[in-house]
């Protein structure tokens, strides 16, 4: 059977990088004794997959992840399972089986939900938002496999505002195209002339598109 998981990377280990969270995932999913399901062949491994790999210092608040698990388990037995090996700083809040033909989390995520909040130079960065949004192209650098190369992020900017001195954002996040904050906070610092500031970056949730094309929670998509 397969298990959505929900979990929490909370911010003491937000400059802890995707492989050593996935790492911790396989040590903890061996440590409960939760039947995992593992690949054929020479060196099998453990089936498990993330919905989308999390940057380095970005928290997230809701992040997914899917196993395959050799035996049938109802959700409450495999979170008292995981919370016993997990530490606290790495909580899951929930699982939910998932049918067999759902698609894979990563082709189905489409978008993200962050809040950016500046922690220095924040009037100059915030103050130079309307001008940028106002235009009709935003270019900034793209880290790609062939090298640096200009992108449009303006497209790839789903929605933008601020409340509080904290960007609220959702941004385009598929495995076709993406906009993350650091191209954002890239675009942002050059419209204001300013070096790009520290920022608090949390991910608040992935998003992806129900029958009717509209924005949802992802993990709402797989066990409504």
């Amino acid at each position: 059977m397969r298990m959505l998981v929900l979990f929490e990377k909370t911010e003491r280990l937000r400059h802890i990088g995707h492989l050593d969270i996935m790492r911790a995932m396989q040590r903890a999913l061996r440590r409960s004794g939760v039947p995992v399901s593992y690949s054929n062949g020479f060196n099998p491994h453990m089936l498990l997959t993330f919905a989308s790999p999390l940057s380095v210092g970005i928290i997230g608040e809701r992040e997914l992840m899917e196993v395959t698990l050799s035996e049938e388990r109802t959700p409450e037995d495999f979170l008292a399972a995981m919370r016993t090996a997990l530490p606290p700083e790495m909580p899951v809040i929930a699982a939910w089986p998932m049918p067999d033909k759902a698609p894979a989390l990563m082709a189905a995520v489409q978008a993200a939900e962050y809040e950016i909040t500046p922690l220095e130079r924040a009037d100059a960065l915030l103050a130079a938002l309307p001008g940028m949004l106002a235009q009709a192209e935003i270019i900034t650098d793209r880290k790609t496999k062939s090298g640096v190369k200009p992108c449009d992020i303006r497209p790839l900017i789903l929605s933008l505002r601020v409340e509080d001195g904290t960007m609220h954002a959702v941004l385009t996040l598929s495995e076709r195209e993406a906009c993350k904050p650091d191209m954002l906070l890239n675009a942002l610092s050059a419209a204001a002339g300013i070096e790009k500031p520290c920022c608090r970056i949390v991910r608040k949730g992935l998003l992806g598109r129900d029958e009717a094309g509209e924005l949802r929670p992802l993990e709402a998509l797989y066990h409504a």
